[in-house]
Order: structure tokens, then C-alpha cells, then sequence
């Protein structure tokens, strides 16, 4: 199939597929005989994993790590599990600083209806934010 096809089965561009391809995600598939790109069922399984991957939070280069080893004929759930424990971690850590961010935003809020606006008299600070 031609890259326009691969792509529409994918669900991606063109250009991805070509990205894909440079950075050895994808290997160069072999040629018509005027020189189109012609894909096989491999490369429509790959694209899709490498999709399917990005999806579930992991990288490129994660994709492509996951990709050699099963290509080297090695078991890739133990590394697959490390690599989204990894990326579960990430996103704790994230949360935990948003849901500290909401808090102190939720303090200010609070502060903000319980102070008189005829108060704020200083023209370099806003009580509610100041020190409190």
C-alpha cells in the first residue's frame, strides 16, 4: 500500500510516516517499480503500535525501544511495566503539585471574600495576595 494509505488506516499524515521512517520507527519500505513507497502489512501493525503507544503516554523513543527488543526476539512486558510505572510516577508527582497549587489558590480565594476592599490602600500589593 502507499503511504496515503497507510497513513488514512493509521489514523496520521503522510509527513508522520516519513518522520516515522527517519527516525527508524518505521524501516524504509521497498519501492514500486515508479518509485512510490509501498508498505506491507508490518508496517501497518508497527504504525498502529507506535500509535497505540503514544496513546497510552509513552515516547517515541520508548515506542522504538520496545520495538528492538521484540524485533531482538526478547519479552518486553517487564520493560513496558517499568516504562508506564515511570510515567504513572510523573503524573502523581503532577497531580500532588496541582492539587497544592489548588489549595493555596482556594486559601487566597477564601481570604479574598472575607477582606474589605476598602482597606487595600497600598498602590504596590493586593492584600490578597500579600503576605498573610
Amino acid at each position: 500500500m502507499r503511504i496515503s494509505e497507510l497513513a488514512s488506516h493509521v489514523g496520521v499524515t503522510a509527513k508522520t510516516v516519513r518522520y516515522y521512517e527517519s527516525i527508524g520507527l518505521l524501516p524504509d519500505p521497498g519501492r514500486t517499480a515508479s518509485g512510490y513507497r509501498d508498505y506491507g502489512a508490518d508496517a501497518l501493525e508497527r504504525l498502529t503500535f507506535v500509535r497505540d503507544a503514544q496513546a497510552a503516554g509513552l515516547s517515541l523513543k520508548e515506542s522504538g525501544q520496545i520495538l528492538d527488543m521484540k524485533a531482538a526476539g526478547h519479552g518486553t512486558c517487564e520493560h513496558t511495566r517499568a516504562l508506564l510505572d515511570g510515567h504513572l510516577s510523573d503524573i502523581d508527582a503532577q497531580i500532588a503539585s496541582l492539587e497544592a497549587a489548588r489549595a493555596e489558590l482556594l486559601a487566597l480565594r477564601a481570604r479574598a471574600d472575607i477582606l474589605n476592599p476598602a482597606d487595600c490602600t497600598d498602590p504596590h500589593r493586593c492584600q490578597v495576595v500579600g503576605s498573610h
